[in-house]
């Protein structure tokens, strides 16, 4: 299973009847599963199972969903507006005698605003029911959809962190093989700032002294370092390869990453091994700009 993206777009349309809908779905990066939707108006009854059919597909990232809704002007019947044509009846009675004027038409009274009206065919509830069945099993779609296009953005992405995880491996090898970190140029770095210190110590307590000299041993050797950092590569590789989100798991591991390149620039006494630090850390600050988009 190759890794899933948390950017993607997708869109599906359904109809039913009389009914026309139509679902898009956008999702972008988040820290955990954020789902925002825009239903239309009357038809909030839909959410509860719209938000479960997301979370059966997704762990995370924030994903915003609308549901575009019409319904044909044909299923609409003509019918009289009764409050508004007595309205008007009475209005037309309370003019009797003040004014001389013909007798109002029937055609005329209809065609004044509000007497006449359309008026939508009531929808049954095993309709409205089936109705909603529809509308969900398209936002279904839409979702697999929507996981095909992350999983899409997923694939280039895994080239790129794949690519990445190369040339971390070379550039930790390239430090293992830096001959400031072979043990005959540490021993001789030790000695010379040994004497150093020693040189200075009239003026150093014993305590102070042994400190001095713990810190410069502490300080000399980046074998550990280089060693998690091939752990690290190792860990990377595992991940590469596992099924489901890994997004997590991977953002720790490029922390893991940026703390032994930074314990090797601030170690290193060398221009070489300091240089393959550098490179270390650009490498891997874009790992983890890339692994913000993963799932």
């Amino acid at each position: 299973m190759s890794l899933a993206s948390m950017t993607g777009f997708a869109r599906t349309e359904g109809h039913q009847g009389a009914w026309h809908w139509s679902w898009e779905l956008k999702s972008v990066n988040g820290k955990n599963l954020e789902l925002r939707l825009r239903l239309p108006q009357g038809h909030d009854w839909l959410e509860g199972d719209a938000r479960k059919i997301v979370q059966s597909y997704l762990k995370r990232g924030s994903v915003y969903g609308v549901l575009a809704l019409t319904r044909d002007t044909g299923s609409a019947q003509l019918q009289v507006n009764e409050d508004a044509l007595n309205q008007v009846i009475g209005a037309l009675k309370s003019l009797d005698g003040k004014i001389e004027a013909a007798a109002p038409r029937l055609d005329g009274i209809l065609s004044m605003r509000g007497v006449l009206e359309m008026a939508e065919t009531e929808e049954t509830s095993e309709e409205k029911e089936a109705r909603g069945k529809a509308i969900l099993a398209s936002l279904d779609d839409a979702m697999k959809g929507l996981v095909m296009a992350r999983g899409d953005e997923g694939a280039k992405i895994e080239t790129l962190i794949t690519d990445q995880v190369v040339q971390i491996e070379k550039l930790t090898a390239a430090a293992d093989k830096c001959a400031a970190t072979r043990p005959e140029a540490i021993r001789q770095r030790m000695k010379t700032q040994i004497e150093e210190i020693m040189g200075a110590a009239k003026g150093l307590s014993e305590e102070r002294l042994h400190q001095e000299l713990a810190l410069l041993a502490t300080k000399a050797d980046v074998r550990e370092e280089i060693d998690r950092l091939g752990a690290h590569v190792t860990a990377a590789r595992d991940l590469l390869a596992a099924n489901g989100p890994v997004g997590r798991k991977f953002d720790f591991l490029a922390q893991e990453f940026n703390r032994e390149a930074n314990t090797v620039c601030s170690k290193s006494g060398d221009i070489e091994l300091t240089q393959i630090g550098l490179e270390l850390k650009a490498v891997i600050d874009q790992l983890r700009e890339q692994i913000q988009n993963l799932e």
